[in-house]
């Protein structure tokens, strides 16, 4: 069973923290279009400036919501200033959003909850992406890895098991706490960190799910704005190690009764011809 959260905390109360960097014409649209739809759940808003050198500074310094903070770091710590920002929150309820994420229905944030109170061992609930086929994660959703998704209905919840992103996902405070909470890599300032959270309460007995009835919309990608040269590097890397692993299961599947083997322990999945 989930643990009690915090007791100071109301039942139900949502704090959204939001990272941006040097994009405002996409984080414009977050706080109009996202930001300004959720429910009176909503009591806190954490927007985290990470060291922009545009016009972001002054835009969020003109926000008059009382329910936002406004967070100026002088360098870009990256995904690394999730933890620093719920640090300051004491809501019931967790989310993660990224600020090109530019369009939600009304209450999205009422529903992500409405769904975890019916859902006790899901600890990360996301919300599924419109198809947009200019941005790079609903590419991937849509187009590359649309068969890796299961729906299941539990409690009448309609989810999707599979590869589930940070791009709008909530959890609860007392998981998140029970875990301790979004890791920090020192030596990297862009990095996976939901997959790493992900790891950390699928240990602790729970789930990571997607909300197949709340779509959001997500501006990712070049097409919408430039790629920050930390991101660049992260995911150069990451094919690098890709080709790698490939390569070597390559090699696995040439030695004699590894597939056999395989097929019956089912330790890596077969590489695809190339």
């Amino acid at each position: 069973m989930r643990p009690s959260g915090n007791a100071s905390a109301s039942a139900r109360s949502v704090a959204i923290v939001v990272l941006t960097h040097s994009r405002v014409h996409l984080l414009r649209e977050c706080v109009e279009h996202v930001l300004a739809r959720v429910s009176p759940l909503t009591a806190e808003v954490v927007i985290w400036n990470n060291g922009s050198t545009d016009g972001t500074a002054t835009y969020l310094d003109s926000l008059a919501d009382p329910r936002i903070r406004v967070v100026h770091s002088d360098r870009n710590i990256g995904q690394n200033a999730y933890a620093r920002a719920f640090r300051d929150t004491t809501a019931a309820y967790l989310v993660e959003l990224d600020d090109d994420v530019v369009d939600a229905p009304d209450g999205w944030d009422e529903t992500l909850v409405d769904a975890l109170e019916r859902l006790p061992d899901v600890g990360f609930l996301a919300a599924d992406l419109e198809d947009d086929p200019h941005d790079l994660a609903a590419h991937y959703r849509y187009r590359v890895r649309p068969g890796e998704y299961t729906e299941a209905v539990e409690n009448g919840v309609r989810l999707l098991l599979g590869p589930t992103g940070g791009g709008c996902a909530m959890t609860p405070r007392a998981v998140y706490d029970q875990v301790g909470g979004f890791r920090e890599n020192r030596r990297s300032v862009f990095w996976q960190e939901e997959t790493a959270y992900i790891e950390d309460i699928r240990a602790a007995g729970f789930r990571a799910a997607v909300l197949a009835d709340l779509k959001v919309l997500h501006h990712g990608g070049e097409y919408y704005a430039g790629v920050s040269p930390e991101k660049a590097a992260y995911w150069a890397g990451w094919e690098r190690r890709l080709r790698r692993r490939s390569a070597v299961k390559r090699v696995l599947f040439q030695l004699p009764f590894f597939r056999r083997l395989n097929a019956r322990f089912g330790w890596v999945v077969e590489p695809t011809a190339s």
